[in-house]
């Protein structure tokens, strides 16, 4: 499936080197959309961008770490000198490394924070002036941020991750009193269970255990099922904003 009326749009999405980023590029660059593809992994993104281009889209590589200014500064440079101005910001890029509170995993934590939360943040802050020049101009300009089903359900050994994607959400409906009267759409996205590297990510022979069980009985999501929620979300006619969004399996509770 591809949105004919994103054709043009120039969209920025982050963590875009696997999962629900690289579905959303590639359906987002399908439906005409100029793509830059932001991750830390630039191999992976030339592939990315290759599959897009022999689909006949429109992608650029853009290497980025979102946990430091300099790098995702540079970015934003070569977004604008090749691009030009953004109208279509998609946060998905994030990490989950759960551990129970009292190992004390300030390692962890602290890069759990500098990436789902701070890393957000500091893409935000590199285009918030393009996205805002759209909306004055009168033209369609989306924020959309990946949160998870975590910022609001409790799973034990989960608690900083869950916290970064509260703080993720809260942020989204702030952001959106701020923006939205300028014309810019705020989005924020729980997905449930989905199949994407997240969970390659646990260390924990017991978490993971857990995880590996959910998955046995949960059906879960598509990194292609969250990209094509994503894409209607940003379709929609200017003046419909599509606030907050859950999207589970339907088989999770």
């Amino acid at each position: 499936m591809s949105y004919e009326n994103l054709a043009g749009r120039v969209a920025v999405v982050t963590g875009a080197a696997s999962g629900i980023g690289e579905a959303t590029a590639r359906l987002l660059a399908a439906s005409g959309a100029k793509v830059a593809l932001l991750a830390r992994r630039a191999d992976r993104l030339e592939e990315v961008a290759r599959k897009i281009a022999a689909d006949g889209g429109s992608a650029l590589a853009v290497a980025a770490d979102v946990t430091r200014d300099d790098s995702v500064a540079a970015a934003a440079d070569r977004v604008h000198a090749e691009l030009g101005p953004v109208d279509l910001l998609v946060n998905t890029a994030g990490v989950m490394l759960p551990n129970p509170i009292d190992d004390g995993r300030v390692d962890e934590w602290t890069r759990m924070l500098d990436t789902n939360l701070a890393g957000a943040l500091r893409i935000i802050r590199a285009f918030t002036a393009d996205l805002l020049a759209a909306g004055t101009e009168g033209r369609t300009a989306d924020l959309v941020n990946i949160s998870s089903i975590g910022a609001h359900a409790v799973f034990p050994g989960y608690a900083v991750y869950g916290a970064t994607k509260a703080a993720l959400t809260h942020l989204s409906a702030n952001l959106r009193a701020e923006f939205g009267p300028r014309g810019v759409r705020v989005t924020n996205i729980e997905p449930g269970l989905t199949a994407t590297e997240l969970g390659d990510h646990v260390d924990s022979r017991e978490l993971g255990a857990q995880l590996a069980g959910m998955y046995e009985v949960i059906t879960s999501l598509t990194a292609e099922d969250v990209a094509d929620l994503i894409a209607y979300t940003v379709s929609r006619a200017r003046r419909v904003n599509l606030r907050q969004v859950v999207v589970l399996p339907a088989n999770q509770v």
